[in-house]
């Protein structure tokens, strides 16, 4: 969990091995509706979640937010993140890294 001052909102993170499934990311709905119930304030925004998947040969990225705060999250808080484009190419890179690191070991 993470606060984003510029945004003011919470950033559930949720790191998954292997295919990335619907069950995840309604799982991470979940948390976050948990999340803004028991946590946020009155002044923060919603909180948004991110689930990171790393399979095999492939690295996933996926924002969740809840159904009623999409176009929230479009207008106002995709300027300020990156894409999920930009994180599965950031992800694909640190595994990289780490295989080489234990093939060199």
């Amino acid at each position: 969990m993470f606060y984003n001052f510029k945004l003011k909102c919470f950033l559930l993170i949720d790191l998954k091995l292997g295919k990335l499934t619907h069950q995840d990311v309604g799982q991470m709905d979940t948390y976050i509706r948990l999340y803004d119930e028991q946590r946020k304030g009155e002044d923060d925004n919603p909180t948004i979640g991110l689930v990171l998947c790393s399979e095999k040969s492939e690295a996933v990225a996926k924002y969740s937010v809840l159904a009623d705060q999409k176009q929230l999250f479009s207008a106002k808080y995709l300027p300020y993140l990156p894409s999920e484009e930009e994180l599965q190419r950031e992800l694909q890179r640190e595994r990289e890294k780490a295989f080489k690191m234990l093939r060199d070991v």
